[in-house]
């Protein structure tokens, strides 16, 4: 009788139930927990979302099982509602937007040029996943990876092809978090020493009154231009005028702290839980890795690219180094430019120049997002 019982219990633990698959990817959290943690690789993000892999990966735990015959579902499938209805994105957005300076893209307009130029490998992207077979929503919901933002790669993908947002999602956040190792050798092969070592004059001084008027002219402008971007959009700018308002800062600093940091909690964690062995580990996710990888270097490519254009269009005023940061990974891609300028040359300050490309890059990437979901929602 007790060894019957024993049985019994043990049938019922995750360690009967556990399948090789879901081993695999339990494996992977651990990287991906290590890479964060370890290497601090974007840790408020890749944490969450390693330890949601983790979770929904280990058998019989029902987080992230649906309501059924009556029971409730599980803790992680509610807060996934916020993924799925398309509301946790724009509160990043929001809080983004309350921590970000459009200074320097407002003292050098032309920068907004980087930006969209750096958009180019999320269009190029699409067309190859359409070449592998990849349906229109699905193949635009892949190659947004290459705009390197998190947010808007799960709005996105939410609303094309929701069943792919666990391996866009863990694409898009390692290759976030990998920028400093991904980004280095392709802005050096495609520059020269002497461009690399370009000092780049100081931007002129941005009045508060310049940095009130941009968002709001900015979400006019482009909600009319282009409705479907209006969520993301929209959000960030009216975060960016809670800050440089000056009237609103406990709203800002609840924008930039509270807020976002419990929405990228539940936006980690559950985005993480969808990452279950049986979507994850399939041919078409490694197509997703592939392809995610090739859209974020052909964006650092055309950004650094057009960079150039500008470098000899300018006379050789511009650094096209700063060409990479029209990604928009922010700040992480301008303290890479920075990063790769000073190697060449030690006097060289090319952050804040940096900036510009990279804010303009995180409009780029909302509004390519708006293009792609009026186009195939």
């Amino acid at each position: 009788m007790l060894l019957e019982i024993l049985k019994e219990f043990l049938l019922g633990t995750g360690f009967a139930a556990i399948t090789f698959k879901e081993v695999i990817m339990i494996i992977i959290s651990f990287i991906l927990l290590y890479l964060a943690i370890k290497k601090e690789y974007e840790p408020l993000l890749l944490a969450p979302i390693a330890f949601g892999m983790l979770l929904t990966n280990l058998p019989l735990g029902g987080l992230m099982a649906p309501p059924k015959d009556g029971q409730l579902g599980g803790l992680l499938y509610y807060l996934y509602q916020g993924v799925e209805l398309g509301i946790y994105p724009p509160l990043i957005f929001l809080g983004v937007g309350a921590m970000t300076d459009f200074g320097p893209l407002i003292a050098n307009p032309k920068s907004i040029l980087l930006g969209a130029a750096a958009q180019f490998g999320i269009f190029i992207t699409f067309i190859g996943a359409v070449a592998l077979k990849f349906t229109g929503p699905e193949a635009a919901s892949i190659g947004i990876i290459g705009g390197a933002d998190g947010p808007t790669a799960l709005y996105l993908t939410s609303r094309l092809a929701p069943h792919l947002l666990g391996p866009i999602a863990v694409a898009a956040y390692s290759y976030m978090a990998l920028v400093p190792i991904i980004q280095p050798p392709i802005m050096k092969a495609l520059t020269t020493e002497e461009e690399r070592k370009v000092v780049m004059e100081q931007l002129r001084p941005v009045s508060k009154k310049e940095k009130i008027i941009f968002p709001i002219l900015v979400t006019v402008f482009v909600v009319l231009f282009l409705p479907s971007a209006a969520p993301l959009v929209g959000m960030l700018m009216m975060g960016n005028l809670f800050r440089e308002s000056g009237v609103v800062d406990r709203l800002s600093n609840t924008v930039q702290n509270e807020l976002v940091n419990i929405v990228t909690i539940f936006l980690g964690v559950t985005v993480g839980a969808t990452a279950s062995a049986e979507t994850f580990l399939s041919p078409s996710t490694i197509k997703i890795i592939v392809l995610g990888l090739i859209a974020f270097s052909i964006g650092t490519a055309t950004g650094v690219l057009f960079g150039k254009i500008m470098h000899k269009a300018s006379g050789g005023k511009i650094n096209p180094l700063i060409g990479a940061a029209g990604i928009s990974a922010v700040p992480m891609a301008a303290r890479v430019v920075q990063k790769v300028g000073q190697e060449e040359n030690p006097g060289n300050f090319l952050l804040m120049h940096a900036m510009g490309p990279n804010v303009a890059g995180v409009i780029g990437s909302a509004v390519a997002a708006g293009l792609l979901l009026m186009f195939f929602s």
